[in-house]
């Protein structure tokens, strides 16, 4: 592949194309609702991380669509790492994943081998969660992008939501944070290797063994950490009626990540989650460059689960012992006029 079609490829993406949570919210509020479904357990409205619709007392599908420009310059670890994020979604709800359908948009004049490139990366990770890549779906475009339609199936008396979690339960979170700014420092040629190696590891890891770890344990609530942020995801996860108090230094961060912000190698959906979430959070004596990480843009990033307090040492002991790098991050109280309070 030449310099310049590397140059087109990859122009900034993953889930920091994604809109603000700010904006979304606006769009969204004004759809019409239509008369309610009660066999749709979890809808838009919800802020949840995919739909769940019940067909039986013990089955309910999993749906979840997921796509987005390039972040990384090989297409083949593009197209592993957009299927890693939408399949991240099934896990998120407690599911397993069973279909998935390719979304692609593509230019008729690029090289038509790094759209091979780019599938084949996806369905290496469809067909490593255990699940089928059934069809797609093509057009032509000015830009690359691609990603998944998932579907999967959940017990729906067992399946995670992501504003269910109780006073007491223990936050952990089972994947480093900071790819959005490795990604930012590589764009500009300011990320060591090493450090961008990590963050394309962490990527393109599914989140089928932390989903499948945690199922043994009792979690009451849990999301993926995307686009807005670790931040943003823990304020959706407290729902309005819910408090949370975060140790800054239990978050497992990758190496180069602060000092990219350090280096103001910031991203506009950062300052966008910064923004919209910004109003929720304290910040007790963070420093700035661990306050960007936490408002960092995460694209295929990890589970955050809120464990109740029995369980969480064990499930924290587990998650690790299975090579992840999952920590305890925080404790879900009951609401105070402040809604996050990170400490440091």
């Amino acid at each position: 592949m030449s310099k310049e079609e590397k140059i087109v490829f990859c122009t900034g993406g993953g889930c920091t194309a994604k809109l603000g949570a700010g904006v979304l919210s606006r769009i969204l509020e004004k759809l019409p609702r239509g008369e309610k479904d009660l066999d749709l357990l979890v809808g838009y409205d919800s802020r949840d991380d995919a739909a769940v619709y019940r067909i039986t007392d013990d089955i309910a599908f999993v749906q979840t669509v997921d796509f987005f420009p390039p972040m990384v310059d090989d297409p083949y670890t593009f197209g592993q790492i957009a299927a890693a994020n939408a399949l991240s979604d099934i896990y998120a709800m407690g599911g397993e994943v069973k279909t998935a359908l390719n979304l692609v948009c593509f230019p008729e004049s690029m090289d038509l081998n790094i759209l091979g490139e780019i599938l084949r990366g996806g369905a290496e990770k469809v067909a490593e969660a255990g699940g089928s890549l059934a069809g797609g779906h093509s057009i032509a475009d000015t830009g690359v992008k691609y990603g998944l339609s998932v579907t999967g199936l959940v017990d729906p008396k067992k399946m995670y939501t992501n504003d269910s979690g109780q006073p007491g339960d223990k936050l952990i979170l089972t994947k480093a944070l900071g790819v959005g700014l490795i990604c930012t420092a590589n764009r500009v040629g300011e990320a060591a290797p090493e450090h961008m190696a990590g963050a394309i590891a962490s990527m393109t890891m599914l989140n089928k063994t932390a989903a499948a770890i945690s199922r043994r344990y009792t979690v009451h609530a849990a999301t993926d950490v995307t686009g807005f942020s670790f931040l943003g995801h823990l304020h959706e996860m407290m729902g309005g009626k819910l408090s949370c108090i975060i140790d800054a230094h239990a978050v497992p961060v990758l190496p180069g990540a602060e000092k990219a912000a350090d280096d103001f190698l910031y991203t506009a959906a950062g300052q966008r989650n910064r923004n919209h979430t910004g109003p929720y959070v304290t910040f007790e004596q963070v420093p700035f460059a661990m306050e960007e990480v936490l408002f960092d843009p995460q694209t295929s990033g990890g589970l955050l689960l809120a464990a109740a307090p029995e369980d969480a040492v064990a499930l924290e002991a587990e998650l690790q012992a299975a090579g992840l790098p999952a920590k305890i991050v925080g404790e879900i109280i009951p609401k105070t006029e402040q809604e996050i309070t990170v400490k440091y």
